[in-house]
C-alpha cells in the first residue's frame, strides 16, 4: 500500500551552491542529475512541485554591489544567473521525462514564460514541475524572499529550504562544532536570535501567513521524499 503524503504541494528552495558539488564555480552535472532523479521520484508520487533556485554558484549580486557596482544592476545580473540554473534543471528533468515549465520574473520569452500566478497554478494542476526563476524581479530582494512570496502565491503547503547542514543550529556548525541542532523553532525565535534560517523578510512573510518552513540537508539522498511522507527530517520553523 502506498504511504500517505503529508504534503501534496510544496515549494522547494534550492540555493545556487546546491548545484556546485565539489566545484568552486558553475554547475555540477552530476549533482543536477541526482537532484532531478529525486524530484522525478516525488513528482511520480503525486506531489505538485514548484522550485525557486538561486544563482550564487554563478554570480552574487550582493558581493558585486559591495565591491562598488550599482546595486540594482548587480541584482539584475544575479537574477539572470538564477535563470541559467533554472534552464539547467529543466533540461535535466525533461531528459528524465518530467514535464517542466520555467517561469521568469524577468521577461525573456525566448527561454522562459513570464511569471503569471494563474499560469503557474495551472501548470501545477496539470502535473508539471514549475521552476521559478529571476527571484521577485526586483532588486534588493533575495531568492529566499522570492521563495516565501512564490510559496504563498502558488498555495504551497510548506516551504522546503535546502541547505548543506541538517537543519537549524544555534550557530554555524561549520565554525562552531558545539552548535546544537534545533528540531522545532518559532518564527519569532528565529528572528530574535538571528538564526540562519532564511533572511528576515522571508521569515516574516511566512510568519504572517503561517507557512511552515522545513530546513534540511539536501546532500542526503532521499530527504525530500522523507519530508513529503511526514518523516522527522531537519528542522521545522513554524508558529
Amino acid at each position: 500500500m502506498d504511504r500517505p503524503l503529508r504534503y501534496r504541494r510544496i515549494l522547494l528552495k534550492l540555493s545556487g551552491e546546491a548545484l556546485l558539488g565539489e566545484r568552486s564555480h558553475g554547475i555540477d552535472a552530476g549533482i543536477v542529475g541526482r537532484l532531478s532523479d529525486e524530484i522525478r521520484e516525488i513528482h511520480g508520487m503525486g506531489v505538485e512541485l514548484a522550485l525557486v533556485v538561486g544563482g550564487g554558484n554563478i554570480y552574487r549580486g550582493g558581493e558585486a554591489a559591495a565591491a562598488g557596482m550599482d546595486r540594482v544592476a548587480a541584482d539584475h545580473m544575479g537574477m539572470l544567473a538564477t535563470l541559467m540554473n533554472a534552464l539547467a534543471l529543466q533540461d535535466a528533468l525533461e531528459n528524465r521525462e518530467v514535464v517542466t515549465r520555467v517561469l521568469s520574473a524577468l521577461e525573456i520569452r525566448q527561454v522562459a514564460e513570464p511569471f503569471i500566478r494563474r499560469r503557474a497554478l495551472r501548470h501545477l494542476e496539470k502535473g508539471r514541475v514549475v521552476i521559478l526563476a529571476a527571484g521577485t524581479g526586483n532588486p534588493y530582494f533575495t531568492t529566499d524572499s522570492a521563495a516565501a512570496l512564490r510559496a504563498m502565491e502558488v498555495k504551497a503547503e510548506v516551504l522546503l529550504k535546502a541547505t548543506k547542514v541538517d537543519g537549524v543550529y544555534t550557530a554555524d556548525p561549520v565554525k562552531e562544532p558545539s552548535a546544537t541542532l534545533l528540531k522545532r523553532v518559532g518564527y519569532l525565535e528565529a528572528l530574535e536570535r538571528g538564526l540562519r534560517v532564511m533572511d528576515s523578510t522571508a521569515i516574516s512573510l511566512c510568519m504572517d501567513n503561517q507557512l511552515p518552513i522545513v530546513v534540511f540537508n539536501i546532500r542526503v539522498p532521499g530527504n525530500i521524499q522523507r519530508i513529503v511522507l511526514g518523516e522527522d527530517v531537519g528542522s521545522i520553523v513554524s508558529g
